[in-house]
């Protein structure tokens, strides 16, 4: 359990990652934002005050959703195909991106104390109830609970290593270095959502100065040995041009490996971004097509149910290993020591591949 807030409030705790500065000021070391918070105020993703000279917490244990869904909603191919994750998210986000999904739980002015329903969670209870059900993973999502709700992330995924479950982050790794140092080597799996490639988009559309802390947390994610699938939304006129994701496939080509999982998904209009349609088919092709030009092995396409681009299919022979339809599979044509088995390719695979379906929502 971490340390309490001065304050002595229930669901706050000292923040692990502050710096103290003159006259009662801190600087929050959660995210490259590095707030500067003056007494009594907060940052800018609302889940941390300063209490008299000290940052705390103020959404420990505090969840907005539980799930157990499929692996691949988060969307993770390569990660104990067809097994569940139960999924938890809290309230906050340290982007404030136009088009969010979630945006009633993690936009601009969300504060946890402006939600009566947030159920109460602790460590010890999720990691109880996702073995209960059967659960390979425990995945912190919907939100960004990985840094909004850093103290309840670490503490619930250093007891889930305990208990044999695996810890997924689903994130936009806008993390600093120091989050990063933190969090690394207690994830097992990461999907990062890189949302474009281009500073412009970064400043324009999520309100922060650069993509670079994304790029960087990828990049430590991977040398730490964590299995990482990214995300690329692709949204019509703002990131869909064949240049820019030729440059997003070379640099994960060059440093991520040419293995890793990619995955374009289609947008659709949500929250302040209501003013162009939903990503044209073709253009979905496009970026397919450019990614294995620029040598990805495993690409993907997302929210186009059906598409034969949501299979896995073994590089050497192109044989079908993993059949999905949306977030289930439906077969696994994979050897024991995960090889395809038409060729004998090994296929990089984290984890047994089963067949599954469905998800189911655990009451908030």
């Amino acid at each position: 359990m971490p340390e309490p807030c001065p304050d002595g409030v229930g669901s706050r705790v000292r923040a692990s990652l502050q710096e103290p500065l003159p006259d009662g000021r801190v600087r929050c070391l959660a995210c490259p934002r590095y707030c500067v918070i003056p007494p009594g105020l907060r940052g800018a993703c609302g889940t941390k005050v300063n209490v008299g000279g000290t940052l705390c917490e103020v959404n420990y244990s505090r969840v907005s959703s539980v799930a157990m869904d499929p692996i691949e909603k988060k969307p993770l191919f390569h990660f104990y195909p067809g097994s569940w994750a139960y999924s938890i998210g809290t309230v906050g986000c340290n982007l404030f991106c136009d088009h969010c999904q979630n945006w009633q739980i993690s936009q601009p002015g969300v504060r946890p104390e402006d939600f009566p329903w947030l159920r109460t969670l602790t460590p010890e209870d999720a990691v109880r109830q996702a073995s209960e059900l059967g659960a390979a993973s425990i995945a912190y999502t919907y939100n960004e609970p990985t840094i909004v709700s850093l103290e309840w992330v670490l503490e619930t995924a250093r007891l889930a290593r305990k208990a044999g479950l695996k810890n997924v982050s689903v994130t936009n790794g806008y993390w600093s270095r120091e989050a990063r140092e933190l969090l690394a080597p207690l994830m097992d799996a990461a999907n990062v959502d890189v949302k474009a490639f281009s500073d412009d988009f970064y400043r324009r559309v999520t309100k922060v100065t650069s993509l670079r802390p994304v790029l960087e947390t990828v990049e430590h994610l991977k040398r730490e040995g964590v299995h990482v699938e990214l995300t690329y939304l692709v949204i019509p006129g703002l990131n869909d041009s064949e240049e820019e994701i030729r440059s997003f496939a070379g640099w994960v080509v060059e440093r991520v490996g040419d293995d890793t999982p990619v995955h374009f998904s289609r947008f659709h209009p949500d929250f302040r971004m209501l003013d162009r349609p939903a990503t044209p088919l073709k253009t979905l092709e496009m970026a397919h097509r450019v990614a294995r030009d620029e040598g990805l092995k495993f690409v993907y396409l997302g929210n186009v149910p059906g598409d034969p681009r949501e299979h896995t299919y073994c590089p050497r022979c192109g044989a079908r290993v993993i059949e999905r339809y949306g977030f289930d599979v439906h077969g696994c044509r994979l050897t024991e020591d995960g090889r395809c088995a038409s060729c004998g390719e090994p296929i990089p695979i984290v984890g047994e591949c089963r067949r599954s379906s469905g998800s189911f929502y655990l009451g908030i």
